[in-house]
């Protein structure tokens, strides 16, 4: 099979969508979670007639009549059944959020009346109804208040609690293996050789995938073809999706494609004209669970990451899509017939578009620069030259 193209890579991933179902969650672990269904108003909202100043509450009747002092009958605070009028020179002193009496019909403000003896004196003009929030004014009862498939936000789960909601219907997510590949890769905490190098790509799959509050497990598997081919089978049958980095390029000990074969897990491409994460190898397994197996380089993992696998990702919990273009700053040179996705730096111009500066790096082992950069922004495999002022698409990491 030969190298394909992005967009082709793109079709193949996103034809093996899944669905994990569904489960119930108490609401105080639900953030960052999708929502799996609509949240209702229980009850017309807001429920009741309230004032939304601290004032009195009069009936508009008494003012047409050139009532103008109200003697104050009670005062009444929020929360406490409502207080009604039996005469009409009466007043409620009332407070914000407080439940209206349908004998009164008016608020004024404490800013715009007098009281003295218990009197209010109003001196400004009004009007009927004013400062008032009716009941039923933003939501009926039953009415949608918040839509399904969205990430569950603070502001979400105020409006669940508001209404009851406690526990939440919220999406599965996939169980994944993040697994590295390598004799050369020794554990971050002990020192290596001056020939080896430390595990990372590990740590940064694990912790992009926290965002989506996925605990993915990470192991590392040396270069032995068995080892490789026990641990692979035993995963398959164990997880949804196995996140793998290294040892799928083109040299002796790039075990992976060759042990996915044998445990017959098809391969659906290897290799993608793009720069980096060129040996890119994605397949399935007979049960349907789901192998992308990245380039070992750090860049081609981070790039592959969000380029293929978060969309992929949010595509099967069903997250809208939020496409990003920025306008380039400087003119890149990129004289190979590949896909190039660039390293940027992301900022503002006075004109409220969102700009991207390409940062020079050397290749897809110079990790240095993806802590000061923002974002890859993909260039097109038809062009070679790409002018400062052409707009591109991105894919943001560091926001």
């Amino acid at each position: 099979m030969e190298m394909i193209s992005v967009q082709q890579a793109e079709d193949i991933i996103f034809s093996q969508i899944r669905n994990f179902g569904t489960e119930e969650i108490f609401y105080e672990n639900a953030t960052g979670r999708i929502l799996a269904e609509n949240i209702l108003a229980d009850r017309d909202l807001p429920p009741f007639d309230r004032p939304t100043v601290d004032g009195i509450a009069i009936s508009f009747k008494s003012y047409e009549r050139g009532i103008r002092d109200f003697t104050i009958k009670a005062v009444q605070a929020a929360g406490e059944s409502p207080l009604s009028i039996d005469e009409e020179n009466e007043c409620i002193e009332i407070m914000t959020g407080a439940a209206l009496h349908s004998s009164v019909d008016t608020v004024i403000r404490y800013e715009d009346i007098l009281i003295n003896n218990n009197v209010a004196s109003i001196n400004i003009d009004i009007k009927k109804g004013q400062n008032i929030h009716l009941k039923g004014r933003d939501k009926k009862s039953g009415e949608i208040l918040v839509k399904a498939n969205q990430v569950i936000t603070p502001s979400i789960l105020g409006i669940a609690s508001s209404v009851g909601k406690t526990s939440l219907k919220v999406k599965k997510l996939p169980r994944v293996a993040i697994i590295s590949t390598g004799d050369e890769m020794v554990p971050s905490e002990h020192t290596p050789t001056p020939f080896q190098l430390r595990r990372s790509n590990g740590i940064t799959i694990q912790s992009v995938l926290k965002k989506y509050k996925i605990d993915a497990d990470w192991l590392h598997w040396n270069d032995d073809f068995e080892l490789i081919k026990k641990e692979l089978s035993q995963c398959i049958d164990s997880y949804d999706i196995l996140l793998m980095s290294g040892g799928v390029s083109m040299g002796k000990f790039d075990y992976l494609p060759k042990a996915c074969e044998e445990l017959g897990i098809k391969k659906l491409f290897h290799k993608i004209k793009q720069r980096p994460g060129k040996p890119f190898w994605f397949g399935k397994s007979q049960n349907e669970k789901l192998v992308f197996a990245f380039p070992g380089n750090p860049v081609s993992v981070f790039m592959c990451l969000h380029r293929y696998f978060i969309p992929w990702l949010e595509k099967s919990l069903e997250i809208r899509e939020k496409p990003q273009y920025v306008v380039l700053q400087n003119d890149i040179d990129f004289p190979f017939s590949l896909q190039y996705f660039a390293q940027v730096k992301l900022s503002m111009n006075p004109s409220g578009q969102l700009i991207a500066e390409s940062v020079n790096t050397n290749g897809s082992g110079d990790f240095s620069h993806l802590a000061e950069t923002d974002a890859f922004i993909e260039l097109p495999l038809e062009k070679t030259v790409f002018k400062k002022g052409e707009v591109y698409k991105i894919w943001r990491y560091n926001f």
